[in-house]
């Protein structure tokens, strides 16, 4: 109403007054009325913002890599900010320029300048791998950097949420690294299968080592058996050395007692012998020894005739004398 306007700003935005080209009140979450026909009201946002950016950079080996992040910031400094853009509002709090928008404009080229001069030293590979350190380095920039500074503004966090190359490139990456994976699977493999063949030859060899232990076992057992049947035939061998040595004793005992009955009676001779044996001599007996004697002295016998009637009797009467034992038997039986 005839001119007289009344602002009631929140704690988060810094308002400014100005009357003639100078500050009459500033300060933040003011409330006042102000006559707006010679007044001048800035309104400068505290609060933290977000600010995402998106841009294309090359890489060492000339390949486009496309960065995406945001930068969060806030005011620090309202004055300075003031005095290079206008933050100047209407009655109704519509900023009168788009001033306020080319503040994020111009943070987000800084940002760019400063991942420039990184991007430019890494290989597409590296920089795909690199965001921590892109990170670090261009927020300690940002915080040294003297158009940060003179903006009156304050950079309290950046970060980069991907780095991405063109789809051709992307794929060719990808396809490296698939090979490479898919090598090192049948790195895998091979060494999963050489693993298993080792083990089944160890298997195999502790098998053979078993069945070599278990034959040197056999073989143990059957030269013991061996030794054993050796040690009886050497045994029985001394047992029959012995036994014959024994029959052998004996033998000689016995032929030495015959000998000893033998040795008085050597030098008799056999017909006494025979005579004074409990038998006797019977008449073939005599008859055998006459002619024994007579062949023994042929040579001293001139002539001898033996009839035939005399053969006869003594025939006769050995035979009569010899069927006598069996005319014997006929008459027992």
């Amino acid at each position: 109403m005839l001119g007289i306007s009344y602002i009631k700003a929140p704690p988060s935005t810094h308002v400014m007054l100005f009357r003639g080209g100078k500050p009459v009140c500033e300060g933040a979450g003011l409330s006042f009325f102000y006559f707006s026909p010679n007044a001048t009201l800035v309104q400068i946002p505290l609060a933290s913002t977000d600010v995402p950016f998106v841009f294309n950079e090359v890489t060492s080996d000339f390949q486009d890599a496309t960065i995406q992040g945001e930068l969060t910031l806030r005011v620090n400094s309202p004055g300075k900010l003031a005095s290079i853009l206008d933050f100047s509002t209407d009655a109704w709090g519509r900023y009168r320029s788009e001033d306020p928008s080319k503040l994020n404009d111009r943070l987000i080229h800084t940002t760019q300048t400063l991942a420039r001069a990184f991007t430019l030293k890494k290989t597409l590979r590296q920089l795909l791998t690199s965001s921590d350190e892109l990170v670090e380095q261009v927020f300690a920039q940002l915080a040294d950097s003297p158009a940060v500074a003179m903006l009156g503004v304050e950079v309290i966090n950046l970060s980069v949420l991907s780095i991405k190359a063109t789809p051709e490139m992307a794929k060719a990456l990808q396809a490296e690294a698939r090979e490479k994976l898919l090598l090192e699977a049948d790195e895998a493999i091979y060494a999963r299968r050489n693993t298993a063949v080792e083990l089944e030859r160890q298997i195999k060899e502790n098998e053979l080592n078993t069945e070599i232990a278990v034959q040197q076992k056999q073989r143990q057992v059957r030269e013991t058996k061996l030794a054993a049947d050796i040690a009886i035939e050497q045994e029985r061998a001394t047992l029959v050395d012995r036994a014959i040595e024994n029959q052998r004793k004996e033998s000689q005992a016995k032929a030495d007692a015959l000998k000893a009955i033998l040795e008085p009676i050597k030098d008799i001779d056999w017909r006494t012998l025979l005579a004074a044996s409990p038998g006797g001599i019977d008449a073939n007996q005599m008859i055998a020894l006459a002619f024994r004697d007579l062949a023994d002295n042929a040579e001293k016998v001139g002539n001898l005739n033996i009839s035939p009637e005399l053969l006869a009797t003594l025939l006769g009467d050995s035979g009569s004398n010899g069927d006598r034992p069996r005319q014997q038997r006929r008459r027992n039986a």
